[in-house]
């Protein structure tokens, strides 16, 4: 089956949150996390510090956006109003029906809120049933255990550990072990929708 390629105008909501395509005048919106939460970018490979980071990080973005291998989401709350972070699919491979979901991020007022499980019930949603997908990666820093709990928490199953696989962001020694983790679609269908809507019924 032919894989479509991710309209640049796709939207996915739902009462709680809206995830749509980012664009470069985004910077408005996610510069405060830049450059008041540094914590934020602690075990990002690529790091949105600064306004300069942002401008980048944004770009990077773009690029991949533009060569279409990947598709970044900026996430807005809707219970606040406001711009909570950005997340995205990349190393998307319609000729073998599998991509990664991760760059994912949120400012530390949407972090432990509910607002990622939502964010990920619409993206799985739509990489296995819209996009067709049969399977969708994730990876972290093996160190991040907030990271690799959260992805836990919605279902996912551990492939293995990467190790020494990527360097650390900027300015810290050593290199990272990647944590592999995934999600089948028969795994979707058959537990992990259900198991995340009843979280997100119960929260």
């Amino acid at each position: 089956m032919a894989i479509p390629i991710i309209p640049i105008d796709t939207v996915l909501e739902n009462d709680s949150v809206l995830l749509r395509v980012l664009q470069p005048d985004d910077l408005q919106h996610l510069l405060p996390f830049a450059i008041h939460e540094p914590a934020i970018w602690h075990y990002s490979l690529v790091s949105g510090a600064t306004e300069d980071g942002m401008k980048n990080y944004i770009q990077i973005a773009m690029d991949g956006l533009a060569a279409g291998h990947s598709f970044p989401f900026i996430v807005f709350c809707k219970k606040t109003n406001s711009y909570a972070g950005s997340t995205r699919f990349y190393d998307i491979l319609p000729d073998y029906q599998t991509l990664q979901l991760g760059f994912t991020w949120y400012g530390g007022a949407f972090q432990g809120t509910g607002l990622n499980r939502h964010c990920k019930f619409l993206l799985l949603q739509f990489a296995f049933e819209t996009l067709q997908m049969e399977r969708v990666e994730f990876r972290a820093d093996n160190e991040n255990a907030r990271s690799v709990a959260a992805m836990k928490a919605i279902g996912c199953k551990v492939d293995g550990i990467l190790r020494s696989n990527m360097p650390k962001p900027e300015g810290q020694p050593d290199r990272r072990d990647s944590i592999v983790l995934s999600i089948l679609k028969e795994e979707w269908h058959n537990e992990i929708k259900a198991l995340i809507l009843a979280k997100l019924i119960r929260q």
